[in-house]
């Protein structure tokens, strides 16, 4: 016996051919598509509208940015970094991320993002201080509002959405901006991240700089999809496309989704397209994975040539402008060389402070035993440290 012969079966032929009951489209998809092609502002008749005193603020960051990580890169090769993630190329994310948040808002940057972050204000050598191996961390995150340079890909994610949603839940005016690269878009955290936020509508932005390789596997390697934008859709938020080397054109995409956020909208993921002009690192050896003809292509679209082009369009590119600009740049490079350059002093009972707020019986034994070690090395006396760190009994107050 079929179903349909079976007593009190629907012998109902259209409802068979139609769709499943009560089905319908959770959200309408249309207006959660993004662009077919990245949007743009330099070179189109949008630029007019353009604000000047924005143009020429875009435009110290990003020669700013540009000097930084020049400087950063040759600190790598002197030895006074252990690794530099260069966003060489990529500035005008960097800097429009940084520029469309409030005070009161939260960065949460992945490792290669510490533009973004001395963008935001940050001092450049407590930025660096991960990269040279002092401190698992070189900045207060609450004083600054920049979460910690996060190096496992896209772990950083959940946790912008995390806070964001705590901050609606409590009422703060807050929004988080959470960066992350192409590669980060095909770890887990990335879907648990999206997912989560869509659900909560929580007020979060996601920045996908799209810079073509993940360390050496490119785009058309990790998704199918038609975009990066394009996933936003299946987790129910908008999409949004952008020439990621437009720095007004992101920083005006950033500026609406974090509006949008802060108005009660939702999430956005934003997809820049831009390009890692740079190795992957100082450890990276780019030429077995991509022709420098292609480099060259990207370089013809650099973001500050491009600024400097509707600046030079509106007489605004003065002598003057460019001078000060450079200097500006400049006197920061020559004061993070100064001080990178002289060694830290470093205290080795560091070791236990910033792991709990009170400490375990653990680390106080732990502690007691290195610092009787440190002042029988200090008296000169080495041999007298061993056994003499004390009890977990003793190092208790």
């Amino acid at each position: 016996m079929t179903v349909l012969e079976q007593p009190g079966s629907s012998r109902n032929k259209s409802s068979l051919a139609g769709p499943p009951p009560a089905w319908r489209p959770r959200v309408d998809p249309a207006p959660l598509l993004p662009d077919a092609a990245p949007y743009r502002l330099l070179g189109t008749d949008a630029a007019a509208r353009l604000d000047s005193g924005l143009l020429t603020r875009l435009y110290a960051q990003l020669v700013r940015g540009r000097r930084y990580n020049a400087q950063a890169t040759a600190l790598t090769r002197q030895g006074r970094l252990a690794v530099y993630p260069s966003s060489t190329g990529q500035e005008a994310c960097e800097v429009a991320a940084a520029l469309a948040l409030e005070e009161r808002d939260w960065l949460f940057p992945s490792y290669r993002d510490t533009l973004a972050a001395v963008a935001r204000g940050l001092d450049p050598v407590q930025a660096l201080t991960l990269l040279r191996g002092d401190w698992h961390n070189g900045y207060d995150p609450h004083e600054h509002r920049i979460a910690p340079l996060c190096t496992p890909l896209a772990t950083q994610l959940p946790h912008a959405v995390g806070l964001a949603h705590a901050a609606r839940l409590k009422g703060d005016d807050v929004v988080a901006l959470a960066m992350v690269g192409d590669g980060g878009t095909s770890e887990g955290d990335f879907h648990e991240a999206l997912n989560f936020a869509a659900l909560w509508q929580a007020p979060v932005v996601f920045l996908v700089q799209n810079n073509g390789f993940a360390i050496s596997v490119p785009l058309a390697k990790q998704t199918a999809a038609p975009s990066l934008a394009h996933k936003a859709v299946g987790y129910g938020m908008p999409g949004r496309l952008v020439d990621g080397n437009d720095a007004p054109a992101v920083h005006e995409v950033l500026t609406e989704a974090v509006e949008r956020a802060r108005g009660g909208g939702g999430p956005t993921l934003v997809e820049a397209v831009t390009y890692r002009i740079e190795a992957h690192t100082n450890a990276d050896d780019a030429t077995r994975y991509r022709a420098d003809s292609e480099v060259e292509t990207w370089r013809a679209h650099d973001p500050i040539a491009l600024l400097e082009h509707e600046l030079e369009a509106r007489r605004l590119l003065t002598d003057e402008l460019v001078g000060a600009t450079r200097d500006g740049a400049e006197q920061m490079a020559a004061d993070l060389r100064e001080r990178m350059n002289a060694d830290p002093v470093l205290d080795p009972m560091d070791l236990f402070n910033h792991v709990y707020a009170e400490q375990s019986s653990q680390l106080r034994e732990q502690a007691a035993q290195l610092r009787a070690e440190l002042d029988a090395e200090a008296a000169g006396h080495p041999e007298d440290a061993a056994g003499t760190g004390g009890s977990a009994e003793e190092a208790r107050p």
